[in-house]
Formats: C-alpha cells, structure tokens, sequence
C-alpha cells in the first residue's frame, strides 16, 4: 500500500471518529432539548448548591462538548504522529 493510501485510509478513520463524536453531541444536545420541551418544572429543580437543573445540564453540556474536542484532538494527534506504520 502507497504511502498516499495509507494517509488517505488514515483520515477516512479520524473523520469517522470525528463524526461519531458529534453524534454523540447531537444525541446530549437533543435530549437536553427534549427534557426542556417535555418537563420544564422539572429543569427548575434545584440539584446541588442552589443551583438548578437546567444550569447543571448546561454546564455538562459545555463540559460533554470539551471531552469530546479533547477526543478528537488525541485521535488526530495519534493519527499524525511521525513514524507511524
């Protein structure tokens, strides 16, 4: 296999990790949505410290979407890493 394939075959990979990431994403964004549609006293909740529902679900949303960048930027690296066979 040519050296152009294999980096060809090696960026098909991370995308589809980039992807399947962003699904992720996706599927926590619109369940959040769907918790805001479906129970909108329940966001009112207070969880811990004063602090409700809805404001802690956002904060792991912000949080889900770092992880996830984190993810992504670690599959690139390994993928670019020189010497990599």
């Amino acid at each position: 296999m040519s050296q152009q394939q294999d980096s060809t075959q090696g960026s098909v990979s991370v995308n589809r990790v980039g992807l399947a990431l962003f699904g992720v994403y996706v599927l926590l964004y619109g369940g959040f949505m769907a918790l805001v549609l479906a129970g909108p006293d329940l966001l009112a909740t207070r969880v811990f410290g004063g602090v409700n529902l809805a404001i802690a679900c956002g904060l792991g949303l912000i949080v889900a979407a770092v992880v996830l960048s984190v993810v992504y930027i670690l599959a690139r690296a390994s993928r670019d890493r020189p010497g990599r066979s």
